[in-house]
């Protein structure tokens, strides 16, 4: 007789398992789902697998209509409640493992167990090691592991994973070595270090590859023992099982990773053949490629290390592999045309796969070659081209992107026909990848701007998010800029989007844009009525941008300035009191009320000009600044990019020392100048020029802890000495930094100001002022020896001892660099601010600055160097990119105004050459910025 489909909750059978789908308080459909299925032994019927078949499609019908999940609405208060069946005297392995399955859910959910809480489960959850089901006990590894219990509570489950450790059963051993590896710690590692040298040879690969696993882990926290273990992982690498030699490579290789030779001799070892698992063959290519890094690329007979092997795996029979291989000849520091044929040979044929990974991957590939050698990879065109359709949208795009980097001009207006019909089809991520490609293509060949202006111009006016359509407006800008014959059809293109765009930004964005190049166009009258249209049918933010776009048609164009003056005065009714603020401000300033007009070279300044100073400077300035019969003076602003002025962080109970200036919202150089004028001995150095970050010129947890910062004068230094007593039984008394500057021969000791007492943890300050050459950035280096009398202190009566002792301590050399004489001070529009000065104090000179690891690192050396304010993010270096521009702007000592480009290449051998311009309103000071970089 046949066995029934479902059993009522109480009918058991010990030999069939049942799985229950779902209980009636939990979960919806219990009509149907409050049946166990039973997975058993059936006669061949075809009556019964008709109803198991009907049972099973019912479920999926209904999962799939409800959104089902066993998880809805679980709360850990329950669970826990729940959790009590561990301590059943006969315990229901299905029940604790439905348990088990949702306290590790909920760890996974990011919820949180108290100590309580953690420590309750732990020890319930290690009373199931009675239970002899195996399903349950691997919820227990799991369980145990999650929870990771403390040093106390490890002690409990040690001895039953020590003994499933050496159990006879294989999936026993394997999960205990897993577990006991994540829990233990150095002192129950060795106790257990002959069995995990002995399961990493074990025959069974399950259990040597569990042990191979924990050590890699355990090698970041007990490397001195896993190293013993070097024998064992050899003899492993050896293995047939495939997991078991790849897990083996990948630790032996992490124990002579930080062994230049041992890494060499390991993969000259390996590339004979006797790698056979394909996961291991990539891991060995891998290793291999950094060897040929660290080699230093091509030897003396011309032939690169290893590079045969890696050619040789492009032959292998695993595709995982073939790749690798490619990927890794592809990504050769300066390799050659002759050394890329064959990967991309194998790459191409990769492209016809009917593998979508296989697809996806070469043209990943391909498309990261074409950066850096397109003409390698114009033989792929064909190929590619096909894969514009793919279902795959992801290699759709990466396809376009590559032809679009390796086309030539012949392919261009094919190419913009076959993307025009694709772009519709895939998400905005991707269609910013295109235009990016797109923008990059019409710079590479000017010629073509009309094409692919159209182009851009008809996705501007398609559906799209903000950032898709920023990165449209973005690259007609750019194009623009760079190609002045698009200037004329590119403006007008954005005139149109702003008549239907939905962004606020975009749109302030554009006008501000046609305000600097739009009256210089041949016939600006023509973009007037796209502007006006803004005032009458855009919100308040875009209303204002829009009258300043009118003003600066009205600056440049004498023709236009009637026509601009009655639009003006139009807006003067405005129902905004900034667009008004703005339309009275214009007027005044272009003479339209019938006021006397600044001259034409002051007006331009107001409208075009840069504003040089920090706008949180400004704000902190204008909330200080109290009404009187003096105006608010803008030169009064500190142009210096706020710091804080002491290193280190008030902790609670810390009292601010004596003169110490405010941590608040404050100016930094205003509480500095405040400082150092209330002293005598500097009152008459003048103005504040700038003041450092804090230097450390002690060690952390010393005896004292010690800082200083530069205060620059026009022809005086100061440095500021913060002082901090950490010894709780000491008093220091007539503390006084000596400073040593024979190694700064320009540099003339003048002032010194002692500390009298410094009290324990209460910080303090001394100062030594040095004059120097008026105007003359000189540097040097400066010894430092803090020097004090020491009295005993009595902890309980608080009390110090009328005798002290002479003392010293040595602090670290302070040095005054050049960056010190330069103002980080940010400017609005770069462009605007180096074609505004004038190119006779312009400077250009090329210098090599050697080998470098990157552009990123030597545009970061200069930049420190010059002590400047990146602008308009370009500190950031694409990645792979060969060369970059990076501007920066400063303010001199002297309170001259410095610009600078830096563009820079890299070579194939690492080298790095650089073309520095240097504009600023005084040529001796763009003289001085590049013998700062010629003698740095």
């Amino acid at each position: 007789m046949a066995q029934p489909l479902v059993k009522k909750d109480d009918d058991r059978d010990d030999e069939g398992t049942s799985l229950t789908l779902a209980s009636r308080s939990e979960f919806p459909f219990h009509f149907l789902f409050n049946f166990r299925f039973r997975f058993c032994k059936l006669p061949n019927q075809p009556f019964v697998r008709q109803i198991s078949w009907f049972y099973a499609i019912s479920i999926s019908i209904l999962l799939d209509l409800a959104d089902y999940s066993p998880f809805l609405g679980i709360e850990k208060g329950a669970v826990l409640q729940e959790a009590r069946v561990f301590n059943d005297p006969q315990l229901d392995a299905r029940r604790c493992s439905q348990v088990i399955t949702k306290l590790l859910y909920l760890l996974n959910q990011g919820e949180t167990f108290t100590k309580i809480e953690a420590t309750e489960v732990f020890f319930a959850v290690t009373k199931l090691f009675q239970s002899r089901d195996i399903g349950l006990r691997r919820m227990v590894y799991l369980m145990i592991k999650e929870i990771s219990p403390s040093a106390d509570e490890v002690i409990i489950v040690t001895s039953s994973l020590m003994k499933d450790m050496n159990s006879k059963t294989d999936m026993y051993r394997a999960n205990a070595i897993r577990v006991l590896c994540r829990i233990t710690d150095g002192t129950l590692l060795t106790q257990i270090e002959r069995y995990l040298k002995q399961a990493i040879v074990d025959k069974n690969p399950v259990v040597a590859s569990a042990a191979l696993v924990s050590g890699i882990h355990l090698l970041q926290t007990n490397p001195e023992i896993v190293k013993r273990w070097s024998n064992e992982v050899q003899e492993a690498v050896q293995s047939r099982a495939a997991l078991v030699q790849f897990h083996a490579l990948a630790l032996l290789h992490q124990i002579r990773q930080n062994d230049r030779l041992a890494v060499s001799k390991l993969v000259t070892s390996l590339t004979r053949g006797t790698v056979r698992s394909p996961l291991a063959q990539c891991l060995l290519i891998r290793y291999t490629s950094q060897v040929i890094r660290e080699s230093g690329g091509n030897n003396q007979t011309g032939d690169r290390p290893f590079y045969d092997y890696l050619e040789s795996c492009l032959r292998h029979k695993a595709e995982m592999v073939i790749f690798e291989a490619a990927k890794a000849i592809t990504e050769l520091t300066g390799v050659t045309n002759r050394e890329l044929t064959p990967a991309i040979t194998v790459l191409q044929l990769f492209l016809s796969s009917s593998k979508p990974v296989l697809r996806f991957a070469a043209v990943r590939t391909l498309n990261k070659v074409a950066m850096t050698h397109p003409m390698a990879v114009t033989n792929c065109n064909i190929d590619m081209e096909s894969l514009i359709g793919d279902p795959n949208r992801s290699i759709a795009t990466l396809a376009i992107t590559t032809l679009l980097k390796t086309g030539n001009e012949s392919s261009v207006d094919r190419l913009m026909k076959q993307i025009t019909n694709f772009m519709s089809d895939i998400a905005d991520e991707f269609k910013i990848v295109v235009v990016e490609a797109i923008r990059s293509l019409c710079l590479k060949f000017p010629l073509k701007y009309r094409s692919l202006m159209n182009f851009l111009s008809n996705i501007l006016r398609e559906e799209g998010g903000f950032e898709y359509k920023k990165a449209i407006v973005d690259s007609i800008v750019i194009l623009i800029s760079d190609i002045p014959d698009a200037k004329e059809s590119g403006l007008l293109h954005l005139c149109e989007f702003i008549e239907d765009c939905e962004f606020t930004y975009l749109s302030t964005q554009i006008l501000h844009f046609l305000g600097i190049e739009g009256p210089k166009t041949s016939d600006p009258s023509k973009y007037i009525r796209y502007i006006y249209n803004r005032v009458h049918l855009e919100n308040a933010t875009v209303r204002a941008a829009a009258v300043s776009t009118l003003a600066k048609f009205g600056a440049l164009v004498d023709s236009l300035k009637p026509r601009i003056f009655i639009l003006l005065r139009r807006c003067l009714f405005d129902s905004d009191d900034e667009v008004r603020d703005r339309a009275t401000l214009y007027l005044n300033t272009l003479g339209g009320d019938g006021a006397v007009v600044e001259t034409d070279k002051d007006v331009k300044e107001f409208l075009f000009g840069s504003l040089d100073i920090p706008f949180v400077n400004l704000e902190t300035s204008l909330k200080n600044y109290e009404p009187s019969e003096e105006p608010f003076d803008i030169n009064s602003v500190p142009r210096e990019v706020k710091s804080q002025p002491l290193a280190e962080k008030k902790a609670p109970g810390k009292k601010q020392p004596a003169g110490a200036p405010p941590s608040g919202p404050p100016s930094t150089v205003d509480a500095y100048e405040k400082l150092l004028s209330s002293i005598p001995e500097f009152s008459s150095f003048g103005k504040l020029f700038k003041s450092s970050a804090p230097v450390e010129l002690t060690e952390a947890e010393t005896e004292y802890a010690v800082n200083a910062v530069k205060h620059i004068f026009d022809s005086h230094v100061v440095f500021q000495y913060n002082c901090t007593n950490t010894i709780p039984e000491q008093l220091l008394e007539n503390v006084t930094v000596i400073v040593d500057g024979s190694d700064a021969e320009e540099f003339s000791e003048v002032a010194t100001k002692p500390l009298r007492t410094l009290p324990y943890d209460t910080p303090g300050q001394t100062f030594v002022a040095f004059e120097k050459p008026e105007g003359v950035p000189a540097v040097g280096k400066f010894s430092n020896t803090l020097r004090f009398i020491v009295k005993e202190v009595d902890p309980s009566m608080g009390e110090a001892e009328d005798d002290g002792v002479e003392d010293e301590y040595q602090l670290e050399d302070l040095e005054v660099v050049a960056a010190d004489y330069m103002l980080k001070v940010p400017v609005s529009n770069f462009r605007n601010a180096w074609e505004s000065m004038d190119p006779d104090g312009e400077r250009v000179d090329e210098y090599g600055l050697g080998p470098r690891e990157s552009l990123a690192e030597a545009v970061s050396a200069v930049i420190n160097l010059l002590g400047m304010q990146p602008c308009e993010g370009t500190e950031v270096v694409p990645n792979n990119s060969r060369s970059h521009t990076c501007l920066l702007s400063g303010v001199y000592i002297g309170n001259v105004k410095v610009l600078v480009r830096l563009s820079l290449g890299i070579d194939n051998s690492k080298e790095v050459a650089m073309k520095l311009a240097v504009r600023s309103d005084d040529e001796n000071v763009s003289d001085a910025i590049h013998e700062i970089v010629a003698s740095g």
